[in-house]
């Protein structure tokens, strides 16, 4: 992954924010710190949902949205969260690549962005050891492109960004009883889509 500046000097960018440039040194300093510390783990998940060049685009994007709001990064908060909403968001402009890449592999085996088999690798682990390791990623790419864009994005920040239920509340901005019971339902969808080919009841 490249690393190019986190703080793109653009005119919307940090410097309209500020009072001067003291002002915007900090913040340029603070949203170097983020970029040093999380892009590494959004381009991951990013990379496994829209492949690794859209991944690089997202993440610049995430952090100038982060340079036009250094009320956030001053609050002191766990920025984990928002981030990874910030991108979540961001991913949704690339819907359509990635549900082609996820029927693609489910055609022909071929996974072009590590997706559906990182979900695999990270969450089905005893499935693959009885499985044919192909034919499951298959199997599950077919059943990610399935679910509903809400499920699947809360499925995905728990199994490959491994937030937490609260954490996906954040987010999402879904009340943290709803993110609960759609977790429940992508899973159980999954399960139901995976039962066939790991032997488990459908």
């Amino acid at each position: 992954m490249t690393t190019a500046s986190p703080v793109p000097a653009t005119a919307n960018g940090p410097e309209k924010q500020g009072a001067g440039g003291a002002v915007d040194q900090q913040v340029a300093r603070d949203v170097g710190a983020l970029f040093d510390r999380y892009a590494p783990q959004l381009w991951r998940y990013c990379a496994r949902r829209v492949g690794p060049d859209l991944a690089e685009d997202v993440v610049a994007d995430v952090f100038l949205v982060v340079a036009r709001h250094p009320d956030r990064i001053a609050a002191g908060e766990s920025p984990r969260a928002w981030l990874y909403g910030i991108a979540t968001n961001l991913l949704r402009a690339h819907r359509r690549s990635e549900l082609r890449a996820l029927k693609a592999l489910e055609r022909a085996g071929i996974d072009p962005f590590g997706g559906a088999t990182g979900v695999a690798e990270g969450h089905e682990g005893r499935s693959a050891e009885r499985a044919d390791a192909a034919r499951l990623a298959r199997r599950i790419a077919g059943a990610l492109a399935a679910l509903p864009a809400r499920q699947r994005d809360v499925l995905l920040l728990f199994a490959v960004a491994e937030l937490s239920y609260a954490e996906i509340a954040e987010a999402t901005g879904m009340p943290l009883g709803s993110v609960q019971s759609t977790l429940h339902r992508a899973r159980a969808r999954m399960r139901k889509a995976l039962g066939p080919l790991t032997g488990d009841a459908s």
